[in-house]
């Protein structure tokens, strides 16, 4: 039994550290990206979404190694940013292309 826990630790630290490289990649991203493209892109303004996933960075070194709310609700926030405001910003930058496939535009 001791062993499982021991398992279930190294599994959630590992876990909680691959989450806070994707929140750090968001961060990273958003502060890339020029500030008019977010509204250009009919998304919150560049400031806001610097908070978002600057917060979301501090969440998620607060919740590392445990499987708290906080990492949770950080995690959400950088999926947020990712799923939905830089396939829109690399829409509006010339970047995506609504005609494209897996591999690249078809």
């Amino acid at each position: 039994m001791r062993s499982l826990l021991l398992v279930q630790g190294w599994i959630t630290l590992l876990l909680s550290i691959a989450a806070l490289g994707v929140e750090a990649f968001a961060l990273v991203d958003c502060l890339r990206r020029r500030p008019d493209a977010f509204t250009a892109a009919g998304k919150r303004t560049k400031t806001f979404w610097l908070v978002v996933t600057g917060v979301a960075v501090l969440l998620g070194i607060v919740a590392i190694g445990s499987t708290r709310l906080l990492g949770v609700i950080a995690i959400i926030a950088a999926g947020v940013y990712l799923a939905d405001v830089k396939p829109a910003l690399e829409q509006v930058m010339g970047r995506g292309s609504g005609r494209s496939g897996p591999y690249g535009p078809w």
